[in-house]
């Protein structure tokens, strides 16, 4: 099994990728191959809606040699996925925004019943905004997601301050147990236990 830990901050070594690097140890000691990748600093369009990632073959977004053409298909085939972003004004910094919007724009038809989590880096405020925008991505994409015993949220500014933060450290080593334990729960029942039936999508406009 395999995942595939997203670094979503323009520090490849700051406080969010600290965070997601005591994920990946956690990972990697129940025996899950964790890789993770950087697209914080990296220039990335967003989507501009013309869907060609809907009709182009394995549906691929229009746009080239960026960040995302490079990682997505990794994102796919990988087992979990786990989304790291640091707050920005309350929110997820641009290029990650850009980076989610078209990697799940796309492709969240191969995500289905995967398992995915996030975390954010805060200096005060504002962190659990961008949890719930990360997780958006994942209950869209109909992916599970697992439990930890707080919001996935590290403290802290300045580079390794997150490390101090005995809970929020805590609280993301629980959350990637629980991922570990989710996806050798699924990966057992893969044969045994079939995944729920689908119904054809329904689409409703509010205003007719």
């Amino acid at each position: 099994m395999k995942v595939i830990a997203v670094n979503g901050s323009p520090r490849e070594d700051g406080n969010t990728a600290a965070a997601l690097r005591a994920m990946a140890d956690v990972l990697k000691g129940e025996g899950i191959e964790t890789e993770i990748v950087h697209v914080g600093g990296k220039l990335i369009p967003g989507c501009i809606g013309c869907g060609h990632c809907f009709s182009s073959e394995g549906n691929i977004c229009v746009f080239k040699d960026d960040a995302v053409e490079e990682n997505v298909m990794k994102i796919r085939a990988a087992d979990g996925i786990i989304l790291g972003a640091p707050t920005y004004y309350a929110g997820i910094p641009g290029p990650m925004k850009s980076f989610l919007d078209r990697v799940f724009f796309s492709s969240s038809r191969y995500l289905k019943y995967k398992v995915g989590t996030a975390v954010t880096a805060v200096r005060r405020a504002g962190g659990a905004d961008v949890v719930h925008q990360l997780m958006n991505y994942f209950n869209l994409a109909e992916t599970v997601t697992p439990p930890s015993q707080y919001w996935t949220i590290v403290y802290g500014m300045d580079k390794g301050e997150a490390l101090k933060d005995e809970e929020g450290m805590q609280t993301v080593r629980k959350n990637a147990r629980a991922m570990a334990w989710l996806l050798k729960v699924i990966d057992a029942s893969k044969g045994k236990i079939p995944l729920p039936p689908t119904e054809k999508r329904e689409f409703t406009n509010f205003i007719r």
